[in-house]
């Protein structure tokens, strides 16, 4: 097995993100391990290249960081890999028959935090490239820990101790998840009401934690203002100078923090061929 000292973390110069080199994630020493601990802690997203993960590696893998979260729903009611149902596939493919293979399809996915509709979100996804199109489908990551530092005094004092709702309505591609229905106000969307403001349970910092856009809403404001100040927090949120961007390659394995960051896809040509296979780590009720 590797020794921890070989092991090299290299920061990508932005917000966020860093590259961890000299490891094989399937031989990882308790050390090794520890290494690739403290980096997703100091860098909040950590990339991982050439990898070639079986699904049962990828979810031993997984349980390093703790107990595995089911995926959410899927676009088809069920999982994707009966054999394996805490695997989430990413993808554009579609079976002879025309069912989807995967969530997400080829279009853009906007910003978002993952399963926050959930009282207790996931904390940490893992996302493993198998298939990836020549071009397209680059994934980009923003720092709510500097989101939240920098946030306007006028800002900071409106959603000081308040909740949003977070809709479980549509996935970050826009597709409705199977047996729901539109949304006429968001105020009585389904999903859970979290803190706009959370404090992370192990680092001890406060980051802005949104969600997503469509159907949000916060509680104790008119609807009015609470579109209007929605607008203004996603717009800070998401600002460049907080964001980090990952080209994919075949074999590329991603841990983030989903916590404290936001990310987003953008789309790609759907004449190509996308594959990624998930899973995800339980979280804690937000607070």
């Amino acid at each position: 097995m590797p020794a921890a000292p070989s092991i090299e973390v290299l920061p990508s110069g932005k917000a966020l993100g860093a590259e961890i080199k000299g490891v094989d994630l399937t031989r990882l020493s308790p050390d090794a391990f520890e290494r690739i601990r403290q980096a997703y802690h100091d860098h909040l997203v950590i990339l991982i290249r050439d990898q070639d993960l079986s699904d049962p590696e990828l979810i031993a893998f997984g349980k390093r960081f703790g107990e595995l979260e089911p995926p959410g729903m899927s676009i088809i009611g069920k999982p994707y890999l009966d054999d394996y149902p805490d695997v989430l596939v990413i993808s554009n493919l579609k079976s002879g028959d025309g069912t989807p293979l995967g969530n997400l399809g080829d279009g853009e996915a906007i910003w978002h935090t993952d399963m926050s509709y959930r009282e207790t979100p996931v904390s940490a996804a893992i996302l493993h490239a198998w298939e990836i199109p020549p071009r397209g489908g680059d994934t980009s990551f923003a720092n709510q820990y500097r989101a939240y530092d920098t946030l306007p005094h006028d800002l900071h004092a409106k959603i000081e101790g308040r909740l949003m709702v977070h809709d479980e309505t549509y996935n970050s591609a826009g597709q409705m998840r199977k047996g729901f229905e539109e949304v006429a106000d968001p105020r009585e969307a389904p999903g859970a009401r979290h803190p706009v403001v959370r404090t992370h349970p192990v680092t001890g910092r406060k980051c802005l934690y949104l969600g997503r856009r469509r159907n949000g809403c916060i509680l104790g404001l008119c609807l009015e203002d609470s579109e209007a100040t929605l607008d203004r927090l996603w717009a800070h949120a998401s600002q460049p100078s907080f964001a980090w961007t990952h080209r994919w390659r075949e074999g590329d394995v991603l841990v983030w923090d989903n916590r404290c960051v936001l990310h987003r896809r953008d789309g790609f040509d759907p004449a190509s061929r996308r594959m990624m296979h998930r899973v995800q780590i339980k979280g804690e009720r937000p607070a």
